[in-house]
């Protein structure tokens, strides 16, 4: 039997070329479905282990699915906004701890996540490098972030304009970074973390302005009595929040009335979760309260369902692909009908002939399940962050 393998492997090396087109046929045969299926396997598991570990999520009337996406994952346009003054209303019940979220803004491609000292909690995150949000403009990095960024504590991030023609809107930003989160293998790890007060100040809500108290402002001043101070366009709004400034930054109206994009609301029981979104039930409502794995659930029933027209699609062309191969090796068995006879006339049996050709396609089969199944255990190895990177 060794001769008759030697014998196929030195054909197959002679024909690297149709050798390697026919591995290659064989490897996308029965690797793509199988590892499609892994992908989605994945994908799977990780959008409802984030949606299960979510409680609630109460925002303004809309798309269910674009609250979920742009608070969970910190994707999707951004969301209608509703009032912080909601979050007082969400605490008031005692039926859930509301932990309020702002997603509006990015700064180098990386979301801006304005929320409190709660979130971090809740998702268990940890700071493996400085400290914790302290005082207005701080920011802490996910690790994804620090790393892609090549930013750690000390350094700063600046927010990035809406849109380059946003000459009236936002002022950029610079916020210090503070502090570095542990890898947490979820969307927390791509995200740039705020104080919630802190998206207001890039919002343009909460302005910082000049000293005009002094004798060096006499000249911005357009006008004073004894309650207002009016400014002219000469005074410098801050783009950076120092110690020494903070105090100059200040609320305009009521904070009840700032937006934000969404509350995570944590019930401590079932029975405080049922009471919560009976409070949301009324048909005046202005806003939605919704379980995020109800919502991510539907996503995924319609992803399955595609995934089996694709499977199907996928195992019809891997199918005419095995036929082809078939063919091509009918026909070089035609082809080598001088070659075999010459075989027989120098004394091969029939059935070592038949041997050499078996071995060969055996050989051709067997690479391709072996690379099949590399291709298969590297996308269950490394789907995980292919996902992450496309969420």
């Amino acid at each position: 039997m060794k001769g008759e393998l030697y014998l196929a492997w030195r054909y197959l090396a002679y024909h690297r070329v149709k050798t390697l087109i026919l591995t290659t046929s064989i490897t996308l045969i029965i690797f793509l479905p199988v590892g499609l299926r892994v992908l989605v396997r994945q994908s799977q598991e990780q959008l409802t282990a984030r949606a299960e570990a979510t409680p609630l999520l109460v925002g303004a009337r809309g798309s269910p699915l674009e609250l979920v996406l742009n608070s969970l994952y910190f994707e999707s346009d951004v969301p209608a906004t509703m009032s912080f003054g909601e979050v007082r209303r969400i605490e008031g019940t005692g039926y859930a701890l509301p932990i309020p979220m702002y997603v509006r803004f990015a700064a180098r491609g990386h979301p801006i996540v304005g929320t409190t000292l709660d979130y971090f909690d809740f998702r268990g995150l940890r700071i493996a490098e400085g400290t914790n949000l302290r005082m207005l403009g701080d920011a802490v990095l996910g690790a994804r972030v620090a790393e892609e960024l090549g930013v750690g504590p000390g350094e700063s991030v600046i927010s990035s304009p809406e849109s380059v023609f946003d000459i009236a809107g936002t002022y950029p930003l610079s916020m210090r970074v503070v502090g570095v989160l542990e890898y947490s293998g979820s969307p927390d790890d791509e995200a740039i973390f705020v104080d919630l007060k802190t998206t207001w100040v890039i919002e343009g809500i909460v302005h910082g302005h000049q000293e005009l108290s002094g004798s060096g402002a006499a000249g911005l001043i357009l006008s004073s009595d004894t309650a207002n101070v009016v400014a002219n366009a000469a005074v410098v709004q801050y783009q950076e929040i120092t110690a020494d400034n903070l105090g100059s930054f200040h609320f305009h109206g009521d904070q009840g009335t700032y937006p934000i994009t969404a509350v995570i609301a944590v019930p401590p029981d079932q029975r405080s979760e049922s009471l919560l979104r009976g409070r949301f039930e009324s048909p005046d409502e202005l806003l939605q309260i919704v379980p995020p794995i109800d919502v991510m659930d539907q996503l995924l029933e319609t992803v399955l369902t595609i995934e089996a027209f694709v499977i199907a699609v996928v195992v019809v062309v891997g199918l005419s692909t095995l036929a082809t191969a078939v063919l091509v090796f009918m026909l070089s068995l035609r082809l080598r009908r001088r070659e075999i006879d010459t075989m027989r006339k120098i004394g091969a049996a029939r059935r070592s002939v038949g041997a050499v050709m078996a071995s060969e396609v055996t050989v051709v089969l067997a690479a391709g399940v072996v690379l099949a199944a590399i291709l298969t255990g590297l996308t269950s190895r490394f789907g995980s962050d292919i996902i992450r990177s496309l969420l």
